[in-house]
C-alpha cells in the first residue's frame, strides 16, 4: 500500500470538515472540496462577484473550514493546524486528486449522489490511491458497481464516528473485491496515525455500532412505554449505573439529533426485512410528533431535554411524552441505582443493578436482556466475532464494557436461566459457553469464537503492552491496594496507579520510592502510567477533608512532605523516569508528570494544576516547578522572568486545563523532547521506548540551588492585578487572597529579585501556604462542595 501523506476529503459539511480537521491533527496535508453554490449570495453580489469568481465557487468549502474554528468541542488540537487544509470545489479542483494518496467521500447519504460523484472522480485518481466512503450504513458493494476493477481493490468504507477527533471508533467495511492487504494497511495506518479503534464490519445496514446502539435505544423506549416510566427515569438507569455514558439514552438522542436517529431507524426498518426484531425499528408516534414540532435535540435547543432560566437560575426540563409538555427535572432516585454509586467496576455495577428488586432494576434487566439476545443473534451477520461488537459499542457509544462483557458480568448461565424462565427465545449458543472471555494458564486473554465454538487469543498490536494481561502473566513485581510495580521488559519497570479514579494516596507515595529504587538497582528506567479511565484526578480529597475536620494539621504537613518527597524522588532518580498521562491528569497527577524526565502523553490529555478550585495551591511541587520553568525560560531568552511568571501564575490561578496534549507545550507542562502518542494502545509502549532512548546516555540531576528568585516586586504586580479583578467582579475576595498566596510562592517569597534560593526553599513555601489555606473555613467549604457536587464553589 502506498504511503499516505496527502488526503482529499470530498464534502465540507460538519462531518467532512471535522474529518479533515482530524487528518490535519495527525500532520497530514488535506484537500477539502465541496460543490459550487447555485448563485452568489447578497454579500457576494454587493462586491460585484459572479458565479465565475473563485470566492463564490469555493464558498461552501471555505465556510465549512471557517466553521471549524468556532466549534465546541474543538475539532483541532491547535487552531494553527487549520493551515494544513487547502480548499477548492468539485468542479475546478478534481485534477488535484491526482496528488492525493487517500480520497474520502463524505457527501450526503444518498446512493445515487455518491455513485455520480465516484464516476466523476475516477479519471482523476492517482494509480494505487485509496478511495473510501464515510457512509454510516449504505452498501459498499452497491457503490462499488460504478468503479472499475483496479479502483475496487483499493475501495472500502471508513466510517468515522462524530465528532471524529473524540470518538475512537472507526468501522472498516471492504467490498467483495477489496485487496485484503489494503484493508490491513489502512487499519494499521488509521489506528497508528489517527488514533482510531478499528472494527471490521460487514456490508449490512448501519454496520455494527449503529445497528446495536439504535436497537438498544428503541427497545428501551418500548419498555419505557410499557412500564409507564419517564424519560428522566430511564436516563437515571441507562447511564453510568449500567456501564454506559452519562448521556445515557435520551441525552444521547438529543446529541445525535432526534430526526437523525429517526432517519436511521426508518432506514433500518426498510432494509432489515428478515430481522426478527424488525418492528423495534418503527419510530414511536410521540417521537414523530416531536420532530414535527421542531424538537430535534441539542441543535434546536430542545428535544427530550431543554434548559431555561428561571429567576436567574438555570433549570433543566424533560419532555413528558404523555402530555407533549416539558416538566421540571425531578432527579429520580432508585435504591438499586443508589447502591452502585460508589462502585467503580462496571461489571459489578451491572450485576448488582439487574439483580435489584425495584422498578429501575426491572427496567435495566429487560432492556439489557433484549439487547444482549439481539446482539448474540447478529453474529456472523454483522461481524465475525464478539471482539468487533464489544469494541464497536465501547468506542462508538462509550459503553464502559461491551455486550458480551456484560453477559460475562451477569453470568452467562444465570442470564440464560432467567431469560428462559421469562419465556424468551435464547440463542442456543449461549447454552454452550461458560464465559466469552477468559485468561488461560499462561496469562493470555482469550475470547470465545461463536463460529468455531473454541477460545482464541485476543490479538494485540505489534509491541502493544496490555497491563491487565501483563499482571495475569507474572508481570507484577510488587503491589498494594492502590498501585502496582510491573516488569515491562528490557530493564524497564512500570509504576501503575489503580486507586479509585487513580487518586494519589499515601501508599502510592510510599510505593513511588520503592519503584524508583527497584528501577535504579535492577533496571534502566521507569514508566509511570496506567490503563484506567483517566491517568489521575489528583490527590485523595476525602482524606484531606477528614484531617482538616479533625484539625490534624501535623498529619496534613506530613502528607504534603510525603507528596513532595515522592515527586522529588521522581525528578532526581538515577535512572530516567517517563510519565505517560492520558485523559484527566489533574492536580497531583499533573505534578507527578511535571517531575518526570520526559512526558509521553496521549493526544487527548487534559492536564492542569486545578487546586485553586478547592481553595488550595499546588503543593506536590507543582507551584515550585512552574516557578523554575519560568526562571529557566527567562535565562534562556536572557530576559526578565515577569511575563513567564505571570503566564504560569494565571494558569494556576485560573485552574487552566489543556484541551489536549498539543496545548501542553504552550502551557509549559510539556517541553522539547516530550512527545505525543495518537494511539492510546501504544501509549505505554511509546513511553517505554522513550525510557530506553534516554537510558543510553542518562545523566542524573541534583536538586537545584542558586536559583535567582523572581522576587517580591513581581508578586506585588500580580496582587495589583488581582485587586483590579476583584473590583471588576472577576474574582471573589477569597480568590484574591488565594491568588496573593500563590503569587508569593511562585515568586520565591518575600525577597528581592535575583536573590538566590533553592528548590527545597520553594517546597517549604508551598507547604506553608498549603497549611495556611487548610486552616481557612472557606477552603473547607470549597472542599466539601467539590466532594458533594463534583464542581468548584466560588466563595
Amino acid at each position: 500500500m502506498r504511503q499516505i501523506k496527502r488526503v482529499a476529503v470530498l464534502g465540507a459539511g460538519v462531518m467532512g470538515a471535522t474529518i479533515a480537521a482530524h487528518l490535519a491533527n495527525a500532520g497530514l496535508d488535506v484537500l477539502l472540496l465541496d460543490i459550487i453554490p447555485k448563485e452568489p449570495n447578497a454579500d457576494e453580489q454587493a462586491q460585484g462577484l459572479t458565479l465565475e469568481s473563485p470566492q463564490v465557487r469555493n464558498r461552501i468549502t471555505r465556510d465549512g473550514l471557517a466553521g471549524l474554528t468556532k466549534m465546541k468541542p474543538a475539532p483541532f488540537y491547535l487552531s494553527t493546524y487549520a493551515d494544513r487544509i487547502s480548499i477548492g470545489n468539485l468542479e475546478d479542483d478534481l485534477s488535484q486528486l491526482n496528488h492525493c494518496d487517500w480520497v474520502i467521500e463524505v457527501v450526503i447519504e444518498h446512493l445515487p449522489i455518491k455513485k455520480q460523484l465516484f464516476e466523476k472522480l475516477i479519471p482523476h485518481l492517482a494509480p494505487g490511491a485509496i478511495l473510501s466512503s464515510n457512509t454510516s450504513g449504505l452498501s459498499i458493494n452497491e457503490m462499488a458497481q460504478v468503479l472499475p476493477p483496479e479502483v475496487r481493490k483499493n475501495f472500502l468504507i471508513t466510517h468515522f464516528f462524530n465528532p471524529p477527533r473524540y470518538m475512537r471508533l472507526l468501522e472498516i467495511v471492504p467490498c467483495r473485491e477489496t485487496d485484503p492487504a489494503v484493508v490491513a494497511g489502512m487499519a494499521d495506518f488509521i489506528s497508528r496515525r489517527l488514533g482510531k479503534g478499528i472494527v471490521y464490519a460487514k456490508d449490512t445496514p448501519n454496520f455494527i455500532a449503529n445497528r446495536i446502539g439504535v436497537y438498544a435505544i428503541f427497545k428501551g423506549i418500548e419498555h419505557m412505554l410499557a412500564m409507564g416510566m419517564t424519560v428522566e427515569e430511564v436516563d437515571a438507569i441507562a447511564g453510568p449505573a449500567t456501564a454506559r455514558p452519562k448521556s445515557a439514552a435520551f441525552r444521547t438522542v438529543d446529541l445525535v439529533g432526534i430526526d437523525t436517529l429517526a432517519h436511521i431507524c426508518k432506514n433500518s426498518y426498510e432494509l432489515l426485512k428478515d430481522d426478527e426484531q424488525r418492528d423495534t425499528f418503527v419510530v414511536p408516534e410521540f417521537m414523530q410528533q416531536m420532530i414535527d414540532k421542531g424538537l430535534l435535540g441539542n441543535k434546536s435547543k430542545a428535544g427530550f431535554y431543554k434548559k431555561q432560566q428561571v429567576e436567574g437560575q438555570r433549570q433543566i426540563l424533560y419532555y413528558d411524552y404523555t402530555s407533549g409538555e416539558f416538566k421540571p427535572a425531578q432527579k429520580p432516585k432508585f435504591a438499586s441505582i443508589t447502591a452502585v454509586n460508589m462502585v467503580d467496576d462496571p461489571a459489578q455495577k451491572i450485576k448488582m443493578v439487574v439483580t435489584g428488586q425495584d422498578k429501575a432494576a426491572e427496567y435495566a434487566w429487560k432492556t439489557l436482556r433484549d439487547t444482549l439476545i439481539y446482539t448474540v443473534n447478529r453474529i456472523p451477520e454483522i461481524a465475525d466475532d464478539v471482539l468487533n461488537i464489544d469494541n464497536a459499542m465501547k468506542w462508538g457509544f462509550n459503553w464502559e464494557i461491551g455486550p458480551f462483557e456484560m453477559l460475562d458480568a451477569i453470568g452467562v448461565a444465570a442470564f440464560v436461566k432467567r431469560a428462559e424462565q421469562e419465556g424468551m427465545a435464547v440463542p442456543a449458543v449461549l447454552k454452550n459457553v461458560a464465559s466469552f472471555y477468559r485468561f488461560n494458564d499462561a496469562g493470555q486473554k482469550e475470547y470465545f469464537d461463536l463460529t468455531s465454538g473454541e477460545y482464541r487469543p485476543v490479538p494485540l498490536k505489534p509491541g502493544e503492552i496490555n497491563l491487565q494481561i501483563l499482571k495475569k502473566s507474572s508481570g507484577v513485581v510488587e503491589k498494594n491496594a492502590n498501585c502496582s510495580l510491573l516488569d515491562l521488559g528490557d530493564g524497564v519497570f512500570g509504576f501503575e496507579f489503580h486507586s479509585k479514579m487513580n487518586a494519589i494516596s499515601g501508599d502510592i507515595l510510599a510505593m513511588t520510592h520503592k519503584a524508583i529504587k527497584r528501577a535504579e538497582t535492577e533496571g534502566i528506567g521507569l514508566v509511570i502510567g496506567n490503563q484506567g479511565a483517566n491517568f489521575s484526578v489528583g490527590a485523595n480529597l476525602m482524606l484531606l477533608a477528614v484531617a482538616m475536620a479533625e484539625g490534624a494539621y501535623e498529619d496534613i504537613d506530613m502528607m504534603i512532605r510525603a507528596f513532595q518527597k515522592a515527586t522529588m524522588a521522581v525528578k532526581y532518580s538515577e535512572v530516567p523516569v517517563v510519565a505517560a498521562p492520558f485523559g484527566m491528569t489533574l492536580g497531583g497527577g499533573c505534578e507527578f508528570s511535571l517531575h518526570a524526565d520526559a512526558i509521553n502523553a496521549y493526544a487527548e490529555t487534559y492536564m492542569g494544576l486545578v487546586e485553586i478550585g478547592v481553595g488550595l495551591i499546588p503543593a506536590g511541587g507543582g507551584t515550585k516547578e512552574m516557578c523554575l520553568r519560568a526562571v529557566e525560560l527567562a535565562q534562556a531568552y536572557e530576559i526578565d522572568p515577569t511575563p513567564f511568571i505571570f503566564k504560569h501564575f494565571k494558569q494556576i490561578g485560573m485552574a487552566t486545563v489543556s484541551m489536549g496534549a498539543a496545548e501542553m507545550y504552550g502551557l509549559n507542562y510539556m517541553r522539547r523532547g516530550d512527545s505525543i502518542s495518537m494511539d492510546i494502545d501504544r501509549l505505554i509502549t511509546d513511553a517505554k521506548q522513550k525510557v530506553l532512548g534516554l537510558a543510553v546516555n542518562y545523566r542524573p540531576q541534583k536538586s537545584l540551588e542558586n536559583i535567582p528568585a523572581p522576587g517580591r516586586n513581581i508578586a506585588a504586580s500580580i496582587k495589583t492585578s488581582l485587586w483590579n479583578m476583584e473590583q471588576g467582579g472577576y474574582v471573589t475576595p477569597y480568590e484574591k487572597e488565594i491568588g496573593g498566596i500563590i503569587a508569593d510562592v511562585i515568586c520565591g517569597g518575600d525577597v528581592a529579585a535575583g536573590t538566590l534560593i533553592s528548590e527545597d526553599y520553594l517546597l517549604q513555601l508551598e507547604r506553608q501556604a498549603f497549611l495556611k489555606l487548610c486552616g481557612n473555613k472557606k477552603t473547607a467549604e470549597r472542599i466539601q462542595h467539590m466532594l458533594k457536587k463534583g464542581k468548584p464553589l466560588r466563595n
